[in-house]
């Protein structure tokens, strides 16, 4: 019968300090509506037509020191464009622009506090569907965290 290798151990002790860094909060916790308005051309959705800004800003109660602060954006994305959320009307999405890149749905960038992105929202539909009238719904959620 063969022997074992002798084998050796040695413990091991993990250490740290947890913190409690600051909440931030969007918009004072309220929500952030884009209204279209209810003159969107079902035939002048490209992209580019009736682009919108949102308005919003962003309120951390102190930086903490060596912290990252992330934005982030979460929702469902449309199954015709990835770059842009489902809204409830088939064939339509909104695109959301982050300093005139896209936003992709369900990522999130590093951000200065003291110069927050440029955020806009604008309405796509997929190549060659023909669009109902009719009102439009998206949702998503904006997040700020440290990182």
């Amino acid at each position: 019968m063969a022997q074992a290798a002798p084998q050796s151990h040695t413990n091991v002790t993990y250490s740290g300090t947890l913190i409690d860094i600051p909440p931030c909060t969007i918009n004072d916790g309220n929500r952030i509506d884009v209204d279209f308005g209810e003159r969107v051309g079902i035939n002048k959705v490209d992209g580019v037509n009736y682009r919108q800004r949102l308005n919003y800003q962003i309120t951390c109660e102190e930086t903490a020191s060596n912290s990252v602060l992330t934005l982030s954006l979460s929702g469902g994305a449309t199954g015709f464009d990835s770059e842009a959320l489902r809204t409830d009307k088939a064939g339509l999405g909104i695109r959301v622009y982050q300093n005139d890149q896209p936003f992709t749905p369900n990522s999130s960038l590093k951000i200065d506090q003291t110069n927050l992105p440029r955020l806009e929202a604008v309405p796509v539909k997929n190549a060659g569907a023909t669009l109902t009238e009719g009102a439009f719904e998206a949702w998503a959620t904006l997040r700020a965290d440290y990182q």
